[in-house]
């Protein structure tokens, strides 16, 4: 019995393979559209339910799609600025600094903005919308809780989007649910822990073959539905209890951090990187063989989770305060 599945033949990163003039138009930059259009959606609801009115004003649509766009705006930049300054390993954004926004490669061949990551995004999104509501006199952390609520679903497109593009999978395993994805690495067949895999999972090879490729966690479809899903329905919860302001904002960073901290267990860290925190020398990253050895998501995500618990405390102890005063 064969415990593993192959990755579908028939997707690839195009949404029009093999059309000349539509091959630029990749599922990626769909689902980001999908993304911020849900976004919105939910943000729209919540100000409809009030949640963005003070007693002074009333939030409009207006004021949406103007903290929308800051917002947005410093999510791009920090999330391709992050990702080529933090994750990339060859120097060249550092030499040529324009290059970051350059969406060609060397043969002028359109590329788009390939990489992207999710704590520059973070950071960047932050800057923004913080920059707007100084910029329009409005509660921080009214906004912001807001927006936490809206986003996470959001997330659960740009995961399908990795998935599409066969990117950012997991590392070996032998569950049932373990998938060849076609672009990941490839090992010998004479070595001995490669062979146990392949008998465990049934796997056909083919006669005279040399290297396999081995089954993976589906990681890009866990991020999906728990850093998605499920993280937008605690949230959504929550924001229909009122809680304090500031509480949604900081469930929203721990909580994230949380789960992406878990998953990273299962997820290959980048080959070129590998482990910002090692506890053996040497350690493969197609294997979990220690808790303690920690990639670069895992360490902005422990970031991310003190973070958090420190928004919830500190808003905590100020709405109490406040209470006090009045």
């Amino acid at each position: 019995m064969f415990l593993a599945l192959n990755y579908p033949s028939w997707i690839h990163p195009e949404i029009f393979p093999g059309v000349p003039v539509l091959s630029m138009i990749r599922w990626y930059g769909l689902m980001y559209i999908f993304a911020f259009a849900t976004a919105i959606r939910v943000f729209l609801k919540l100000q409809k339910e009030g949640m963005l009115d003070s007693p002074e004003r009333r939030a409009t649509e207006d004021d949406v799609f103007g903290f929308f766009t800051f917002g947005i705006i410093g999510l791009l930049l920090g999330a391709r600025i992050f990702s080529t300054l933090v994750y990339d390993q060859s120097g060249i954004y550092l030499k040529a600094p324009w290059l970051i926004f350059w969406p060609f490669d060397s043969n002028g061949t359109f590329t788009g903005l390939a990489g992207m990551s999710y704590h520059g995004g973070f950071i960047g999104g932050l800057i923004g919308m913080i920059i707007w509501c100084a910029k329009n006199k409005r509660s921080y952390w009214q906004w912001i809780d807001a927006m936490v609520v809206s986003i996470p679903l959001g997330y659960t497109f740009g995961r399908l989007g990795n998935f599409l593009n066969a990117e950012l999978y997991g590392r070996i395993t032998t569950v049932p649910w373990g998938m060849i994805f076609p672009g990941a690495p490839r090992f010998s067949l004479s070595i001995d822990w490669v062979q146990k895999i392949v008998e465990q999972t049934g796997m056909t090879v083919e006669p005279g073959a040399v290297l396999v490729n081995l089954p993976r966690h589906p990681s890009q479809l866990y991020e999906a539905f728990f850093e998605g899903i499920v993280l937008f329905a605690l949230l959504r919860f929550l924001s229909k209890k009122r809680p304090f302001r500031g509480l949604l904002s900081g469930v929203y960073t721990a909580g994230y951090g949380s789960v992406r901290f878990v998953i990273e267990y299962f997820r290959e860290p980048d080959a070129d990187i590998g482990y910002r925190i090692s506890a053996q020398p040497d350690a493969p990253i197609y294997f979990n063989q220690s808790l303690l050895n920690l990639s670069t998501g895992q360490i902005l995500c422990l970031m991310m989770i003190i973070g958090g618990l420190g928004i919830i405390i500190a808003s905590y102890i100020k709405d109490k305060r406040q209470k006090k005063l009045n």
